[in-house]
């Protein structure tokens, strides 16, 4: 993954372009030399693999423009500026809106080379881990089943990569049919243990014998390992963790504790409790619960997820579509807002069926999406949330939902899009970008 760094040179005295270059290149660096800033503006973009080393004062866009503009391309990307004598109070100037370095007139090479060389090891960080982060979200299997792009999907994500490559134990919260156990997937995937053995015990599903021979043995004839020996290097998943009794509890934390075999074991324990006066820290022993704490994803209930709830319903419904052979419902503005509305206990689960429902009803022409969200006590209305949204909310999620129904239908043709929804090409490239809509999907 790691790259070779190149160095972006950018000053309009030739002689001066020529020298830094000419140093650089003897440092082992490639180097790239743009007269102007306007110059260097065309090619510098936000993944640009290197460091640039910028001049001050410049004519047309000076070197204090020009550092504002990287940092509104890329806020990541290493920018040296190099000052004249009695710059300094511009240079300080410059370290506050964002710059890595500067260096004054005249200047040390070997002071050069080494600022370059911090930047480099700065920029090689950064570009990997976007990388990692791109790697991650478009071509692992278990990262792209967690749909969506809402802020709170966006940073469950972030938080999936980062923890992935930490080595302690993780404590998974949230909501049922929120994801819990794919994110335990995921966070075993994207880790260091990837090709070690993922163990996962579904405590819910055993009486309190049957779950203390499955934790820890011993091992029935022809029965599995006990699942704390068969985890060993690898990741062990407990799910429902909270119907441990303190008797198994207690044992759980005594082989944590005493147990060196498991020092390489990551253990990833789910947590499933909903109830308003019960929480994760007070149903587990106060030892145990520190001990798989010391990291925590906490994922978000449907209901805060936006216009997710819409990408959602499409994708599943597309899914059903297939299956039973039939068309997609289109969502009405209504519908849609009915559907952002809901409360959506059951979460992604509920969300899951609902949609599958929604193309059965299609299917048999009737039915509507508010008949599928009442109430059992109050068939007429549907029910909504208490939890307020924006207009704006609604409009956005509606218009992506509608953008990404369109291209699905074309298969991707922006000319018939913009003659259905009557959007002149850069209206709907605007859009597309807006909401993360690339053409390449719909082919």
């Amino acid at each position: 993954m790691t790259q070779a760094i190149k160095i972006a040179i950018v000053d309009d005295e030739r002689d001066m372009r020529q020298s830094i270059s000419q140093w650089l290149s003897l440092s082992g660096y490639e180097t790239d030399t743009f007269a102007s800033a306007e110059d260097a503006l065309k090619v510098l973009n936000a993944d640009y693999p290197g460091v640039v080393v910028s001049d001050v004062k410049m004519p047309g866009i000076d070197g204090m423009q020009f550092l504002k503009r990287l940092k509104a391309v890329d806020t990541g990307l290493p920018v040296i500026m190099i000052t004249g004598h009695g710059d300094v109070p511009m240079a300080v100037e410059a370290m506050r809106v964002g710059a890595f370095d500067f260096l004054e007139k005249p200047f040390n090479p070997d002071r050069m080379t080494e600022l370059a060389n911090r930047a480099a090891s700065a920029r090689r960080l950064v570009l990997d881990n976007r990388a990692l982060r791109k790697e991650l979200s478009d071509g692992s299997a278990l990262m792209n089943k967690l749909i969506g792009t809402s802020p709170v999907m966006e940073r469950l994500k972030e938080d999936i990569l980062d923890l992935s490559q930490a080595d302690g134990h993780v404590l998974v919260e949230g909501e049922t049919g929120t994801g819990k156990t794919l994110v335990a997937h995921a966070l075993h995937a994207a880790g260091a243990r990837a090709s070690k053995k993922f163990v996962l015990v579904p405590c819910a599903g055993f009486e309190e014998d049957a779950l203390k021979t499955r934790l820890f043995g011993p091992a029935e004839e022809d029965a599995p390992l006990p699942a704390l020996q068969e985890a060993i290097g690898g990741t062990l998943v407990l799910e429902d963790i909270e119907v441990l009794s303190d008797k198994l509890q207690a044992q759980l934390l005594s082989a944590i504790n005493e147990q060196e075999n498991l020092a390489d074991t990551r253990i990833v324990a789910i947590c499933n409790l909903q109830e308003q006066d019960k929480t994760c820290e007070s149903v587990l022993r106060p030892d145990l619960f520190y001990r798989l704490s010391a990291m925590r994803i906490t994922l978000p209930p449907l209901r805060q997820r936006g216009e997710d709830i819409l990408t959602l319903f499409t994708r599943f419904g597309e899914e059903f579509a297939d299956e039973y052979g039939c068309s997609l419902p289109e969502l009405t503005a209504q519908e849609a807002a009915q559907l952002l509305q809901a409360p959506w206990p059951g979460n992604v689960r509920q969300l899951f069926h609902v949609a599958e429902r929604a193309v059965l009803q299609n299917r048999q022409g009737s039915g509507s999406i508010a008949s599928l969200l009442m109430t059992e006590n109050d068939d007429s209305k549907p029910v909504m949330t208490t939890e307020g949204k924006p207009l704006k909310e609604f409009v956005e999620a509606f218009e992506r939902m509608l953008i990404d129904n369109t291209m699905r239908r074309h298969k991707g043709s922006i000319v018939a899009v913009m003659e259905e929804l009557c959007l002149p090409r850069r209206t709907l490239n605007e859009k597309m970008a807006k909401y993360t809509l690339q053409r390449s999907d719909y082919l």
